[in-house]
């Protein structure tokens, strides 16, 4: 009975691996972008080893799982990816994990955590889009939704999974003592708390210039916000990019299917005879 249980879970390990390997070939361009970016990866785990960052060694594994992810969820949900944004969502696993976070890309352009959440919210809005695409296009369903309804549905969606990632960036800076949360210099505080009446009146402190903290000066020229700006900016442009993404949705939709740009980044039901693993499953069954 064991060792029945162990073929299967082999036999279920190789087909899928089988598939994904199918999954990746299938777009020369999104292939050609995955080998590039795998090699690059796989480049610096080694320095990162040879120079001792075995943290950096670990994030680049995970980076190398992640870029699997976008293939295996073609597998698993029988979708089709575009390539571009397929090619978008490998760049951007590239441009946060490797260049942002051991290029120390976030502290050499302070404008890079900002645009990777501006593109987050559009690639997340454009997953959104296509999960209510996906079941406008169903025969099953029997009902319409509008336009307007769907663009709603995208930004709610890229919305929702911007404020999980700010969940997870507080969680990791509170429990395993990180930074993700960065900083902002401030100049000035507006707080009720130091009102010397005690009174619901904003006190003003200001212009900040030199800040002491147990004797010490922090020499960053003001006083730190820790993480508050931080997260509402990353929320700001997440719903920018989100924005940006919907209203081009409501137009594809409304011209019902005719926009180029909308197109290459909504998912699709995949074609049967492009289910790779569903085509490898069979193949084993035919062996048998």
């Amino acid at each position: 009975m064991k060792n029945g249980r162990e073929n299967g879970l082999r036999r279920k390990m190789r087909n899928m691996s089988r598939a994904l390997k199918m999954e990746l070939r299938e777009h020369r361009s999104s292939f050609f972008v995955y080998m590039t970016l795998r090699l690059a990866v796989a480049a610096v785990a080694v320095l990162q080893f040879l120079n001792g960052n075995y943290e950096n060694v670990f994030l680049c594994i995970l980076s190398l799982m992640l870029l699997v992810i976008p293939s295996a969820m073609q597998l698993t949900f029988r979708v089709e990816l575009p390539p571009a944004l397929e090619i978008f969502i490998l760049l951007f696993i590239f441009a946060a994990e490797i260049l942002g976070e051991i290029g120390e890309f976030y502290l050499r352009f302070p404008f890079w955590d900002t645009a990777l959440h501006t593109i987050n919210g559009f690639l997340c809005a454009a997953i959104g889009f296509s999960l209510v695409t996906l079941l406008n296009d169903n025969e099953k369903v029997v009902f319409r939704l509008s336009p307007v309804f769907m663009a709603v549905v995208a930004v709610s969606f890229s919305m929702t999974i911007g404020v999980v990632w700010e969940f997870f960036e507080f969680g990791m800076d509170h429990i395993a003592g990180l930074d993700m949360q960065k900083d902002t210099v401030v100049q000035e505080i507006r707080s009720v708390m130091l009102d010397p009446e005690g009174r619901n009146i904003p006190y003003v402190i200001g212009p900040i210039r030199e800040v002491v903290v147990n004797g010490q000066e922090l020499g960053v020229g003001g006083y730190l916000d820790i993480g508050l700006i931080d997260t509402m900016k990353d929320l700001l442009v997440t719903f920018a990019g989100s924005l940006v993404f919907s209203v081009f949705g409501y137009f594809y939709v409304k011209s019902r299917g005719k926009g180029r740009l909308v197109s290459r980044f909504i998912p699709r039901r995949k074609a049967r005879d492009r289910e790779f693993l569903r085509i490898v499953e069979e193949e084993e069954r035919k062996k048998e």
